[in-house]
């Protein structure tokens, strides 16, 4: 399975190899001056929540580790010092619920 590159203009255009390329592929990306902007995936209408939903939980994951390399680039706090503030928090609303 390889990745299909289509330009912002062929999409507008509306070219019909972007959606073939999609059926083929399962993945097209979308660029704009020739950097990566988009990224569209196959999903029907049986696995269009699930598909969803995992994409989501994907993107929150990448936020979650980018304000954690940013963190602790600028010295607010460790991986450590946040797992561990993690962990209280856990803790703490265990404890609330328990």
């Amino acid at each position: 399975m390889s990745l299909s590159f289509y330009s912002a203009r062929d999409l507008r255009a509306g070219k019909g190899g972007i959606w073939d390329s999609l059926g083929r592929s399962n993945e097209v990306v979308i660029t704009n001056n020739g950097k990566p902007r988009a990224l569209m995936i196959d999903v029907d209408e049986d696995n269009f929540d699930e598909t969803l939903k995992a994409v989501r939980q994907a993107r929150a994951i990448m936020a979650f580790a980018k304000m954690r390399r940013k963190a602790s680039e600028e010295g607010y706090m460790t991986p450590e010092e946040i797992d561990a503030e993690i962990a209280a928090a856990r803790r703490e609303k265990k404890g609330e619920q328990g």
